[in-house]
């Protein structure tokens, strides 16, 4: 019996392993300030505005990846659990580059502020807050 307990329980957890990152929880990747050291104030600008862009495209397809998985797990752990093992999920090339964006970002924003540029852009952060927040109102929206 206790045997039984374990096997399913260590099989959970590992199916859980598996499942997608939260794109609130993935960190920026290093990137070097030393790549964008030729761009002049224009092209950084230009970069920022195309970053915050793609780290939002991949923002929610990774957050609506991260809801699939949460529920593919809760019905098959009420249903049946031996499907779990077919759950998709995990990290794949989106989440790095999702990272790797991040710190993009990061360089280009040294840059600006290095070369005095005045460049307001949203950070990829405060993009994806907004977002949320907007989510948040819908949601709201929809269940009154």
């Amino acid at each position: 019996m206790i045997v039984k307990k374990m096997t399913y329980l260590t099989i959970v957890l590992c199916l859980i392993a598996g499942c997608a990152s939260n794109p609130d929880k993935i960190d920026a990747a290093y990137v070097s300030p030393l790549k964008y050291r030729n761009y002049d104030c224009d092209q950084i600008a230009v970069e920022m505005h195309y970053v915050g862009q793609r780290t939002t495209e991949l923002y929610t397809r990774l957050k609506s990846e991260r809801k699939k998985d949460n529920a593919q797990m809760g019905v098959g752990l009420v249903l049946f659990w031996p499907a779990l093992i077919f759950l998709e999920g995990g990290d794949g090339p989106e989440a790095a580059e999702y990272a790797q964006l991040k710190g993009n970002y990061e360089a280009l924003q040294d840059n600006a502020i290095q070369r005095k540029c005045g460049i307001y852009s949203k950070s990829p952060q405060q993009i994806m807050e907004e977002a949320h927040q907007d989510e948040t109102r819908e949601d709201e929206a929809g269940s009154e």
